[in-house]
């Protein structure tokens, strides 16, 4: 009983300070997004730009030459005993694949302004899996809470209460034998008594 207690002050304290960490990381996460916003409208309004003045089939015909992906490197990190990936872009210095005669300042100005936000995109990446892995990671906490509560305590407290009167009811029994038992040496020491006088 005192270990399932012990077991749900820790689960209590861990609940805590995944709160915290959640509550700490859902402002971080909403920071970054604000920081994130104006590069990218900026981005885009470039590319608007850049569509209005060389056509969509330039523009489409250049952006198809540009790799699918860039490479990412992901490791982890430990937080509060969970494995949590963290990225970083490999190389910073993607090369261009077109020439600059070929595209307007627009073009040139929307591929630099979508790839300085890409660090700050892997930042918000990382920052809402590790909210998406602490929120899985409290809700299991959660639901060992619960269970303590509601099933695995109150089964123990059951359990003592059952064997609690199991044993006052076989001590009253035993006390009821000592007493009868008692009875009749005192009986028979009054017959070894009676007989000796006599």
């Amino acid at each position: 009983m005192q270990v399932a207690k012990s077991i749900y002050r820790i689960l209590e304290d861990k609940r805590d300070v995944l709160v915290r960490r959640l509550n700490d990381l859902v402002d971080v996460a909403e920071e970054e997004r604000e920081k994130m916003e104006q590069p990218l409208r900026q981005a885009y309004m470039s590319l608007f730009k850049s569509y209005a003045d060389m056509g969509s089939m330039k523009v489409e015909s250049i952006a198809a030459t540009t790799p699918p992906s860039i490479e990412v490197k992901v490791s982890e990190k430990t937080m509060l005993g969970i494995r949590i990936p963290t990225l970083e872009i490999a190389s910073t210095k993607i090369p261009l694949n077109y020439g600059f005669l070929d595209t307007t300042s627009s073009f040139d100005e929307a591929v630099k302004n979508f790839r300085e936000i890409l660090d700050t995109m892997c930042k918000v990446a990382e920052i809402e899996n590790t909210i998406f892995r602490l929120a899985e990671e409290l809700k299991k906490t959660q639901r060992l809470l619960n269970a303590l509560e509601h099933l695995i305590i109150p089964r123990y407290q059951e359990a003592i209460k059952f064997i609690s009167s199991s044993l006052e009811e076989r001590e009253r029994e035993d006390f009821v034998k000592l007493k009868h038992v008692k009875r009749i040496l005192e009986r028979r020491k009054e017959v070894e008594l009676g007989g000796r006088a006599g």
